[in-house]
């Protein structure tokens, strides 16, 4: 019977710390660029957003490391999760430190500073997440089965494809391929009707 999540919480909670750890960031640099000095609605949601990131990605490294020590594996897609794992932390752990620091200077504007260093664990980020989606789309871990591939495969274009290999013919052939077909009959027909007549060649007439 199929569980509720498979095969573990991981990729459900990390899409939330991806999207809070880009998108909160984002805000925080609009604030540190505007002119207004005092907090307004974009520091406010830039600030939630990156602290409910910060909460998000604790979760999904406990999840992932429920993974780590539970998916199934072999040794070249071992190194690839722990390569996975060690960004990860790393990540995080300059995310946390810049959690730390905004939240000494959560009633401030965010100055220039802290925003350019803010991108690079946001950059750490973006790596991070696609080796996390290389582990499952290059080593298929998590993924409990994949479809057969039998014959020519499957192909979303049938129209297309029936229409030019001989098959079923599409409502969208060209009605000009159709026209000139009709009138080569009749031109050969005509072609025989012009031709000499020859006598016919009977073996039998000669004598050997």
């Amino acid at each position: 019977m199929m569980s509720l999540v498979e095969p573990n919480l991981h990729p459900l909670i990390v899409h939330f710390a991806i999207a809070l750890l880009i998108t909160g960031p984002i805000f925080l640099v609009i604030a540190a660029l505007r002119p207004n000095s005092q907090r307004d609605g974009i520091q406010v949601a830039g600030d939630w957003m990156f602290f409910l990131g910060l909460v998000s990605a604790l979760a999904a490294i406990g999840a992932g490391l429920q993974a780590y020590y539970s998916v199934q594996h072999d040794g070249p897609s071992h190194a690839a999760m722990t390569d996975h794992r060690n960004w990860a932390f790393v990540t995080a752990g300059l995310f946390l430190a810049f959690g730390v620091w905004r939240y000494l200077k959560r009633n401030l504007r965010p100055s220039t500073l802290f925003a350019v260093l803010l991108l690079i664990p946001v950059t750490m980020l973006g790596v991070t997440g696609w080796k996390g989606g290389h582990l499952v789309y290059s080593y298929g871990l998590g993924v409990s089965s994949l479809p057969a591939a039998t014959g020519d495969g499957h192909d979303h274009e049938h129209a297309e494809v029936h229409a030019h290999t001989g098959g079923a013919v599409s409502d969208g052939q060209h009605d000009s391929d159709v026209e000139l077909l009709e009138p080569v009959e009749p031109a050969i027909h005509h072609i025989e009707q012009e031709l000499p007549e020859t006598e016919e060649h009977d073996h039998s007439t000669h004598d050997h």
